[in-house]
């Protein structure tokens, strides 16, 4: 792969204050999208595909509390409508609250297919699927 082919962020960290419990959530919901935990230290763990980290959940660094930030959401890469209903069941059943079943969103072109949850700390996370034949 070359430099101009690399995505333009490496990895995405979001703080947690239950790391057990978190890592338990993750490691469901983030199967669901064809990802596993690639790499784990105490009190981080890292998802993502063919061994490289991705996206981390950790108890933050400072020893304060974990927080949400408002506006801020993760999105998921989806390979299929199917694989985003796969994640909206698995973070349900986990514990995650709802934030938009599976769909289509109008506002954000027809190409878009996604949904969202808040996980157990509240972060909001997506999965999404562009279908490029519809862009």
């Amino acid at each position: 792969m070359s430099q101009s082919e690399r995505p333009v962020i490496s990895h995405v960290s979001i703080g947690t204050n239950n790391f057990e419990k978190a890592t338990a959530f993750y490691d469901r919901v983030m199967a669901s999208l064809g990802f596993e935990k690639t790499m784990e230290y105490p009190g981080a763990a890292a998802y993502g595909r063919d061994g490289l980290p991705i996206f981390w959940v950790q108890t933050p660094a400072d020893g304060e509390d974990a927080t949400v930030g408002n506006g801020t959401h993760i999105a998921f890469d989806a390979q299929g409508r199917d694989m985003v209903h796969k994640f909206y069941e698995a973070a349900i059943a986990a514990g995650a609250q709802g934030q938009g079943e599976p769909g289509p969103r109008a506002d954000y072109g027809d190409a878009y297919y996604g949904c969202f949850v808040r996980d157990l700390d509240g972060h909001k996370i997506e999965a999404t699927w562009w279908d490029m034949s519809k862009m």
